[in-house]
Formats: C-alpha cells, sequence, structure tokens
C-alpha cells in the first residue's frame, strides 16, 4: 500500500463512500477523519471529510481547522460564513468543536452541528474529538458523521424527529481492537504502524463514538473497525449452544457472564444501600453529608460536592443550563487520604465558577457523567489553572476521574467529582452508570431538602414581614417577645404581637391570635395587625379600637374570627387601661412581693363575631411590675384544661430573672417542654418602669401670644435643672414654633405644654382646635408654614394626633 497516497480499501470507513448502513443496528455509518494539529491546521483530511463537508484535500491541509469543520457560537437560526461554507450551531448538544481545535481539552468531546456545503444544502453532522498525546507534536482526531447515513432496528422509527447526541463509550464489548488497529493505516495512510498502534489504545481508553437516541438508546459507531456486538453475541451463543447440545464444557464466556452478573448485582447492591443512607434529614447541609460519606470509600477515594449559590442560600433561581458566569459552592469534600491534605487546596464554602473547556462544565451542560480514565499532566494543569495560587495538580493527577450531575425535576442542582487513587481500578463504563444513577438519587434528595429549605425560608421571611421589630426600651417600659411556629413545616400563622408609641409617653401593647393556620390566618393576621396599629396611633380608646377592628374582620368575610388583647400603659399615671376580645387573661407581677396574678378582665367576644360589647378596665400598677401577654398556644394543650397551663404561666411569669429575655426563656422552657403543642406561640412581656414626678413638667398657658415668651424660659430654665442644657436652643426654638401655632388657633381653652425625660426629650403642646397641622412648602412672601418645617429638621421624631378635646402636636429630641 502507498503510505503517502489516500486510497479507499474494502469496507473502508471514512476514507471513501463507506458500507451502507448496517441494518443489524450496530451502528455502521460512514465517517470523515481529520487531523489537527497543534497549530490548528489541517494536516489530513480523508475522502469522507472531503465528501461530507465538500472541501478538497488540496485545499484543507494546511487550512485553519475552525474554518471547515462546524463551530459553535451562533444561535440556532443564524449562520457563520467561514471561507469554505457557512458553519452554525444547532441545538446546543455537547461543546463547540473550537474549544477542542483549540487544544483545551485534554479529554474525549463530541457535539453536534448544522453546516451548509456546495451542492448539499444544510447538513446535520455529529462530531467527536480524541486528544493524541505522546511522541511528536500533540495532534487531534476529529471523526465526523452525516446523521443522515443513520438507521435503526424499528422500520417505522423515524430519527428524523429523534433527539440524536454523540457520546462516548467504555468496555462495552468492543471487540474490534485488532480490526481497528489493521484498519488504521488505510484511513490515516501518513501515520506509521507504531503511530496507529498508540491511537488506537488512546481511543480504546478514551472511549468510543456512541450514538444516543433520545437519552435512551446508546448504539455504538463501529463501521468497520469491529465486530458489530450483535452479531458476535449471536455467534457466541449459537456456539454455547452447539457445545451443550454435543456434551463438552462451556467456553470460558460463561465465566465471564457469570463475573458480569455478580458485577451487576454488586452495583444494584450499592445503590440499594446508599438510598437506604441517605433522604434521613431535610436539611441540606446533613444530605449532602450523607451522601458523600455513602459513597466513600466503597465507590470512590475522593467525593466533592458543588451546588449553586441559589442552592446554598435556599433561594429560587431561572431555569435553564447553567453558564460559565454560574457560582458553583462546594459544599463538602470526603475523603480517604490523610486528613487535612484536602482542606487548605480546595476548601468547603469556596465558590467559584468554571470554564467552558472543562469536563465540569461539560457534565453541567450536558446533563451527562463525564468519565476521565486517567487524569493526565495536561489536563491536570488545565483544572489547576482555576485554582489560583494553589497548586492542585498532585491531589488529583493520575486518578481516575468521574464527574456526575446533580439533576432533579430538570434543573441543574450541582455536581459531583469522583476520584479514585492511581492504584485503584479505573472507573469504568459499568461505575459510569451506576454513578449516574447514584446522581439521580441523590440529587432527588437534595432537591427535597432544597425546596424546603426554600419554603421555610419563604415562610420565615413572610412571618418576619409581619411581626413587628419591636424596641427593647420604649417610654417607661421594657419589652421582650417571643415567637414559635406551631410546627416546623409551617412556620406562618395567625399569632402576633406589637407595642406602639402613643401620645403623652403612654405604650400600647398588643397581642391577637387568628383562628387557623397557615397562609390564610397569616394573611388575615397581617390586615389586622397593620389595622390596630394605625388605630393605636390615632389613640382610639381600648374599647373603640376593638369595636372597629371587629367591623374590618366581618367586612373581611365570613369565619374570619380572632382573639385580640389591648393594653394601654401610661407611665406618668401609673396605671393600665386593657379591653379583651375573647383573649387569655395577661398576668401581672408585681415587683414588691414577687406574687402573680391573672387579671381578671371581661373576656368579651373574638373580633369577627359582630355587635358584641367591649369593656375597658383601669388596674393601677408600680414601677418593676411586669405585664406577660402571650397567645393560648402557650398555655393550651390537648387533652390538658387550660387552667393548669394557665398556672403553670403564673408559676413562671414570677421566678426570678436575670433580664427579660431570660424571663421570656423561663416561661417558654416551662410551657413548651410538656408536648402535644401544634399552636403558634406569641409572648410578650413589659417591665413597667414608670416615670418619676420630677421626670415630668407640665405648664397651662392662656391663649395669649405674650405666653410664647413664658414657654421658652420655662422650657430653657428646666432643661438647664435636668442637665440637658445641650438640648436648650434647639428645643426652645421648636416650643416657641408649636406655642405661637396653638394660641394663635386655640378658641377658648388653654393651652398645654409638657415635657417628659425618659429615654429621649418629650416635648408636647394641647390646644383646643381639632384640625391637624401638616408639613408644607411655604413661598418666599409667605408669613406661615415655617414652623413645622423647623420642627421637622431639628427633631428626633414629631406627630399629630387628636384629642378628646382638640389636638396634640409633638416633637422628641434624642438625649446626649
Amino acid at each position: 500500500m502507498d503510505r503517502g497516497t489516500e486510497r479507499d480499501a474494502p469496507s473502508s470507513t471514512g476514507a471513501g463512500d463507506g458500507p451502507a448502513p448496517d441494518p443489524s443496528g450496530a451502528g455502521r455509518v460512514p465517517l470523515a477523519v481529520v487531523v489537527v494539529d497543534r497549530a490548528g491546521l489541517v494536516s489530513h483530511w480523508s475522502r469522507g471529510a472531503r465528501r461530507l463537508f465538500g472541501v478538497t484535500k488540496e485545499q484543507a491541509i494546511g487550512s485553519t481547522a475552525v474554518d471547515l469543520l462546524p463551530v459553535a457560537g451562533a444561535l440556532p437560526d443564524e449562520d457563520e460564513t467561514g471561507p469554505y461554507g457557512e458553519h452554525g450551531s444547532y441545538d446546543g448538544l455537547g461543546p463547540g468543536v473550537e474549544s477542542a481545535l483549540g487544544a483545551r481539552f485534554s479529554y474525549p468531546a463530541a457535539g453536534r452541528a448544522r453546516l451548509t456545503v456546495p451542492e448539499r444544502d444544510r447538513v446535520d453532522v455529529l462530531w467527536w474529538a480524541y486528544p493524541l498525546v505522546g511522541p511528536g507534536p500533540e495532534r487531534l482526531l476529529v471523526l465526523a458523521a452525516d446523521t443522515a447515513g443513520l438507521r435503526h432496528d424499528d422500520p417505522g422509527r423515524d430519527l428524523a424527529h429523534e433527539r440524536i447526541a454523540p457520546g462516548f463509550a467504555l468496555h462495552t464489548d468492543f471487540d474490534g481492537a485488532d480490526e481497528l488497529a489493521r484498519r488504521l493505516p488505510d484511513i490515516l495512510p501518513s501515520m506509521s504502524v507504531g503511530e496507529a498502534a498508540r491511537i488506537v489504545a488512546q481511543v480504546l481508553e478514551l472511549g468510543y463514538p456512541v450514538l444516543e437516541f433520545s437519552q435512551n438508546d446508546l448504539v455504538p459507531v463501529t463501521p468497520d473497525w469491529g465486530v458489530p456486538r450483535r452479531v458476535a453475541r449471536r455467534a457466541r451463543r449459537e456456539q454455547a449452544a452447539r457445545a451443550a447440545a454435543e456434551g463438552l464444557p462451556g467456553e470460558p464466556e460463561d465465566e465471564e457472564k457469570d463475573l458480569e452478573y455478580a458485577a451487576v448485582r454488586e452495583h444494584l447492591e450499592f445503590l440499594n444501600e446508599v438510598s437506604g443512607r441517605i433522604g434521613t434529614s431535610l436539611d441540606l447541609a446533613a444530605t449532602v453529608l450523607e451522601v458523600s460519606r455513602a459513597v466513600v470509600p466503597r465507590f470512590t477515594d475522593v467525593a466533592g460536592t458543588y451546588l449553586r449559590e441559589q442552592v446554598v442560600a435556599g433561594e429560587g433561581f431561572p431555569d435553564g443550563v447553567p453558564d460559565t458566569t454560574t457560582l458553583w459552592h462546594r459544599v463538602a469534600v470526603e475523603h480517604t487520604d490523610e486528613p487535612g491534605r484536602w482542606d487548605d487546596v480546595v476548601p468547603v464554602g469556596e465558590a467559584m465558577p468554571f470554564p467552558a473547556h472543562t469536563p465540569f462544565f461539560q457534565c453541567m451542560t450536558t446533563g451527562r457523567p463525564v468519565l476521565v480514565p486517567r487524569i493526565t499532566e495536561e489536563m491536570g494543569h488545565a483544572i489547576a489553572a482555576q485554582f489560583e495560587k494553589r497548586d492542585i495538580r498532585p491531589l488529583i493527577n493520575g486518578r481516575s476521574m468521574l464527574v456526575v450531575p446533580l439533576t432533579a425535576r430538570t434543573v441543574v442542582l450541582g455536581f459531583m467529582i469522583l476520584l479514585r487513587h492511581p492504584e485503584r481500578p479505573v472507573f469504568t463504563d459499568m461505575d459510569r452508570v451506576t454513578g449516574a444513577e447514584l446522581a439521580v438519587r441523590a440529587a432527588l434528595v437534595l432537591d427535597n431538602a432544597r425546596m424546603y429549605t426554600y419554603q421555610e425560608n419563604v415562610a420565615e421571611t413572610l412571618q418576619d414581614s409581619m411581626l413587628p421589630q419591636i424596641p427593647a426600651r420604649m417610654a417607661g417600659c421594657d419589652i421582650a417577645t417571643r415567637y414559635l411556629p406551631g410546627t416546623l413545616l409551617g412556620k406562618v400563622g395567625g399569632d402576633w404581637f406589637d407595642a406602639v408609641k402613643l401620645p403623652g409617653a403612654r405604650t400600647a401593647l398588643v397581642v391577637g391570635d387568628v383562628m387557623g393556620h397557615g397562609l390564610n390566618s397569616a394573611a388575615m393576621m397581617g390586615q389586622l395587625r397593620t389595622a390596630v396599629a394605625t388605630m393605636a396611633a390615632l389613640d382610639l380608646p381600648p374599647v373603640q379600637l376593638l369595636r372597629n377592628l371587629d367591623d374590618l374582620a366581618l367586612r373581611l368575610g365570613d369565619g374570619y374570627l380572632a382573639t385580640c388583647l389591648y393594653a394601654v400603659y401610661d407611665p406618668i399615671a401609673g396605671e393600665l387601661l386593657l379591653a379583651n376580645a375573647g383573649h387569655i387573661p395577661p398576668v401581672l407581677v408585681r415587683a414588691d412581693d414577687g406574687r402573680s396574678e391573672l387579671l381578671d378582665l371581661p373576656t368579651g367576644a373574638p373580633v369577627g363575631v359582630g355587635g358584641v360589647p367591649f369593656e375597658a378596665v383601669r388596674v393601677p400598677v408600680r414601677p418593676g411590675d411586669r405585664l406577660v401577654m402571650c397567645t393560648d398556644g402557650l398555655v393550651e394543650m390537648r387533652g390538658e384544661d387550660i387552667g393548669v397551663g394557665l398556672a403553670t404561666l403564673c408559676e413562671s411569669a414570677a421566678h426570678p430573672a436575670a433580664s427579660m429575655d431570660h424571663a421570656c426563656d423561663t416561661i417558654i422552657r416551662a410551657l413548651n417542654t410538656r408536648g402535644g403543642r401544634k399552636d403558634d406561640v406569641a409572648l410578650l412581656m413589659a417591665r413597667l418602669n414608670g416615670l418619676a414626678p420630677e421626670a415630668v413638667a407640665e405648664w397651662r398657658l392662656a391663649p395669649d401670644p405674650a405666653e410664647v415668651r413664658r414657654a421658652r424660659a420655662a422650657v430653657r430654665e428646666r432643661l438647664v435643672g435636668w442637665g440637658l442644657e445641650r438640648l436648650a436652643d434647639p428645643a426652645v426654638l421648636m416650643v416657641s414654633e408649636l406655642v405661637t401655632n396653638a394660641v394663635r388657633h386655640s378658641r377658648r381653652g388653654p393651652v398645654t405644654l409638657r415635657l417628659v425625660r425618659g429615654d429621649t426629650l418629650l416635648c408636647e403642646v394641647d390646644d383646643d382646635e381639632s384640625e391637624l397641622p401638616s408639613l408644607r412648602a411655604a413661598g418666599p412672601t409667605d408669613e406661615a408654614g415655617r414652623g413645622l418645617q423647623v420642627v421637622s429638621v431639628l427633631a428626633r421624631e414629631w406627630g399629630t394626633s387628636r384629642t378628646a378635646t382638640g389636638k396634640t402636636v409633638s416633637f422628641e429630641l434624642a438625649l446626649p
């Protein structure tokens, strides 16, 4: 044979026209064969390549390969024109061949493209690329096939409507190694026998081409390189049958079959064992550890798990294939190496993207496992390039690697990198199948944990948005709160608490409970809580507030019922004003003797019943007394009288505690450890510190403009007496503005000026005019409208409210 020329051979593959497609279904198709050097130039162009791509050998040799072969990068409906035809991407199956042509792959790659060639219109092409390493320059072996030449056993099956994906398979009854070695010099006539043998060995080690139909049927592409496996198996079966009929001993194939069946059985037992060990928890971190420890060391020596950033954060993310900007968090690294060897180089918790030329990206985008029998120096260098200032090559070079995608419900959650020590057998095609099945089962468990975490975060966010952020200190009182969901799976409920600042240094304390559970109750709770806070800010009396809330619940719809306990604490008068709408009574703990008692209040009916009157009760309190308000979920247990829970509440509330938080925790421990609680719990505790008489100053002013000067002097004098000289100037200026407005608009009654020194300096001015002032912009010639602008700039807070006799305008200044 003339080694320098290319000629057809009988039944050749891509070197000539090749045989007709094999009706046996073994995947026999003509192949185009191309060799590309390190510079990306074509050094060999078979006759099959000429027929497939429409480019002659003279035109191809020495030309840039990406100008001749299909390339990725265009949309499916776009074309990218080259000097020898138009090439466009097609359905995104596999990476772009130009990545392989750039010698960035050190493992086999496969893909699919559509191109236009002269006189052939559009051609759908499958391609496979093998990196060829060894003595001499590095090269790339590219095989390509026209999908029009494919056939299938089923004559009624239309492959034109199938999803056909190229891929690789290892050790799957490929018996044609010798035949391939013999035929390769005909296909690549410019190569020596030694080079051809080396190529054959690499192809068999890295995997030979296969076609995948609809992600179900794997069909090997074995033109004349090997014996069709169905024919070979049929021949072996016939030979075994003849031997049995003649009474001859069985062939060694029987022993091989037994070994094969044993291996399959072992893999199935392993999968069943792993399935039983994972999924015991809905916690994402615990699930990841379960999966990692289930495969190490039995199946692999190193297992690294990467999850999408949104999965780790418990957030949602858009559908679609990940890209090179997607961040992947390393959430677990389990290994059998010496302790600490992996910790510094690949620490858990690190987030990083992966470029398109890596096997990890290929696994994520195709959703198929990637098997690398041995990580070569070149591939190890390419992977190590992703780790800045860290050399990962000593950890991975020479090891067998299997990358499996963690895909559940068509969503790519992450992937696992499995590595075996060099002295251990490499991953096989059966291992790839096992790893893929393992990944599917692990992904479902992880997805369940992810969805639970996501729903838990949504529920907590919703509940947190509905529960107010109450400051620990308000005028004359300290406050502590607790909220506990009824169940771990439903952290949204209808219980709520609130504290609202009122005029006169008073505070409104609220606890409510919407009947029912879940989102509907939470939605109603949000509406009622907002309504209560709004009406409390208007300083409505407790009875009127509950009556309005009852009307609102009726308007929301039938069956909307809720209990509510509303209390107003006046630290100056030293009293509580309480009204109850079907709620359990509060507990008052006396500071002088530590005695606790349930306050005897008219129970009333829940809001939403309609037509039921409410009553208010005044209760005197002393500084240091504590008021405990809670929902019935804390004291009511199934099968137990509620009186037992109320007695326990009184007893636990009376226990001495170092702080308000400790006091709340004592109550929760006493009542929440009895078991059987299914309802939500809201708890609010207020320590009623009161305000000393000397912390309050009040003046009654006549509706006379001359009183403004008196007010300024009185305020300055009192602030100096309190040691607040630094606040005198802004306070006097704002008092002057408010008192001026009050005496100007007051009709008959006196104007009241009050200073309260608590956690802040509060100033209030009352008059008998009911119209509330509003902040407005004053023009250059306007004589009015600037007073409230001055107050809004200088004050920490300011506000207005109606009273029974008129209105109150107030402001606050922070104490130095």
